[in-house]
């Protein structure tokens, strides 16, 4: 017995409308980078995981993840679905293996790897630091 609340064709459509690009936290941190003067490029498909922003000259790739969908530690993210409970844990465990084996072949390739979390976005002032240190940290080392 299934408890959710949609039937199935409004489901499918419901689903369909989850984002991968394009979505609320992505837009915040290129927002704030813009605002930085920070120069980037979207989802580059050659490397990766295809990162969310890309800055060649830096060797520096941001990922942001959903709290829910990549497993954060936060309150957010530890939440697991009463319905279909195997299913989702083994959802999200697959999604934590696929981020850490994109992470390691980019930092292998020479990278620098920032993940942006979205419950990290409710502060943005702290966010704004880190993205200067990273930022300050990347003219450095040219």
């Amino acid at each position: 017995m299934t408890t959710d609340v949609f039937d199935p064709a409004k489901r499918s459509a419901v689903m369909a409308r989850v984002k991968s690009t394009g979505t609320t936290p992505e837009k915040t941190l290129r927002r704030l980078l813009t605002g930085l003067g920070a120069r980037y490029r979207l989802h580059r498909k050659d490397l990766p995981g295809s990162p969310d922003l890309v800055m060649p000259g830096r060797k520096l790739v941001f990922f942001v993840h959903g709290c829910f969908w990549h497993g954060h530690d936060c309150a957010r993210g530890s939440r697991v679905p009463k319905a279909n409970r195997d299913y989702w844990l083994a959802k999200v465990a697959r999604n934590k293996a696929r981020d850490e084996r994109n992470e390691a072949a980019l930092t292998t390739a020479g990278w620098r790897v920032e993940t942006i979390w979205e419950c990290q976005m409710k502060d943005e002032a702290a966010l704004v630091e880190r993205l200067k240190e990273n930022l300050s940290h990347g003219e450095r080392g040219l």
